[in-house]
């Protein structure tokens, strides 16, 4: 036979066996459903475990089933994720499976006298199938609208969580007991910032101050604090215009005694410079009409996100004591200096300009009042816990003010408890929609860090 002739034959075969396809009704309809159960795990393991703790409080104070259905999921997550991955698993495999017999059904590969095309088709179809269906759309949904996704095929994923819940807590509870062995060896010199607590209090002796225990756990939290958690606040930050007279410049100087300020354009999101009072004092003499814009000295700018190590470095680099905190989108946060740095190795720094101001007044050792504008960092170095205690709720926050509006998951009222762990916070006074003051009651506990506290 020559080409043409076999060309002609191979045209005229028919690859599609339509018959077979009628017949696997059954198979279709088997590999639509797994497809669908795909599609929901894999979406759903996105959908749960992306929801933040200020999501689960609000879902928590709500009356709709499918939204307990979520939450009371939640309450062991790593059963449900295991759950998940034993499901989603067990799945692909039977689809990967189905999709073969169908696709030996629908054509008769005998007939293309191509070596391995047979297999390459089996491999591309399903593996765009597996990736459209159970990966890429279902996981695209789930991450525009977590909530609505997790609540809409929670039922599903309850059965699931019930089918396999007996594997999942047996592997789960391996996974512990190995991973608990690996983290036993000494795998490095990493070690946590609790754990280097403990030893400073293991190691020094019982004549050391505590001043000096707290200079030792300053400079091993130094490296994890960021500009944001120790700055002033921009409410605490007071600047001058630079549109005002050389005399309302010198009676600023004098009622704030501040070595230097800000000086912006219109308001504090547009700081075009520094001042320092230093740099006045040679003119104090000077006619009101004196131009003191001619001692405005360039701003020095960071992020809120900085480091305060490699800030501290900065400092010491370009010789200055004071930068302007600005957020993502440029507008001013708050001021940090040299001081705020250092205090945070050898505790608060007093001057003779300074006027005696705490934040956090000690009723008894389980009883606080609290200014809403303390920093979250400063009420744990003031009950001596972890700098990192609350990250897990305080969310983008770094006040306590903020802390309980990210428990609360909405603006609170006079007298509304929150709590977290062994804390409850009250709101005591609110002052033009800021929290002004809380209350803080600590129950007490056996765990070391209610021993810390009292």
């Amino acid at each position: 036979m020559d080409y043409h002739s076999g060309l002609l034959s191979i045209q005229s075969t028919n690859y599609f066996d339509l018959a077979k396809v009628q017949g696997d009704t059954g198979l279709v309809f088997l590999m639509l459903v797994l497809l669908f159960l795909s599609f929901v795990i894999a979406g759903s393991e996105v959908a749960f475990f992306s929801l933040s703790y200020k999501d689960l409080q609000v879902l928590k104070s709500k009356k709709h089933a499918p939204l307990k259905r979520i939450v009371h999921l939640l309450e062991d997550p790593k059963k449900l994720l295991t759950s998940m991955l034993i499901a989603n698993s067990f799945i692909n495999i039977c689809i990967i499976l189905i999709a073969n017999i169908l696709i030996d059904h629908a054509f008769i590969f005998d007939q293309i006298p191509i070596p391995g095309f047979e297999f390459i088709i089996k491999v591309i179809a399903v593996t765009l199938m597996l990736l459209f269906f159970g990966e890429i759309m279902p996981k695209v949904m789930a991450t525009q609208n977590n909530i609505r996704f997790a609540q809409d095929f929670g039922l599903v994923i309850q059965v699931v969580y019930f089918l396999f819940a007996k594997p999942s807590a047996w592997m789960v509870k391996y996974t512990n007991i190995i991973e608990n062995k690996l983290s036993n060896k000494n795998l490095g010199s990493s070690y946590s910032i609790e754990e280097l607590d403990h030893a400073i209090e293991l190691t020094t002796s019982p004549n050391q101050q505590e001043n000096e225990k707290k200079i030792l756990k300053g400079i091993v939290k130094f490296g994890n604090i960021t500009v944001k958690q120790i700055m002033k606040t921009r409410l605490d930050v007071y600047g001058v215009d630079e549109t005002i007279s050389f005399q309302d410049l010198l009676n600023n100087i004098k009622e704030y005694n501040y070595s230097r300020f800000p000086v912006f354009k219109e308001d504090l999101d547009s700081i075009v410079g520094m001042i320092h009072t230093k740099d006045v004092l040679p003119h104090l003499q000077k006619e009101e009409s004196f131009d003191w814009h001619s001692l405005i000295r360039p701003a020095f700018f960071v992020h809120e996100q900085k480091m305060i190590e490699d800030l501290l470095k900065e400092f010491q680099t370009k010789r200055i004591h004071f930068a302007v905190v600005v957020d993502e989108f440029g507008g001013t946060s708050g001021i940090i200096t040299l001081e705020d740095i250092l205090e945070e190795i050898v505790g608060d720094i007093k001057d003779e300009f300074d006027e005696e101001e705490t934040t956090i007044k000690k009723i008894d050792p389980y009883h606080y009042i609290i200014e809403g504008k303390t920093a979250i960092i400063d009420l744990c170095n003031y009950l001596d816990l972890p700098t990192q205690f609350f990250d897990e709720v305080k969310g983008e926050s770094d006040t306590v003010a903020g802390l309980f509006l990210e428990l609360a998951g909405a603006f609170p009222v006079l007298q509304q408890l929150v709590k977290y762990k062994q804390f409850s916070f009250t709101v005591l006074e609110i002052q033009k929609n800021r929290i002004h003051k809380l209350q803080l009651i600590i129950a007490p506990t056996n765990n070391s860090n209610a021993d810390a506290i009292v």
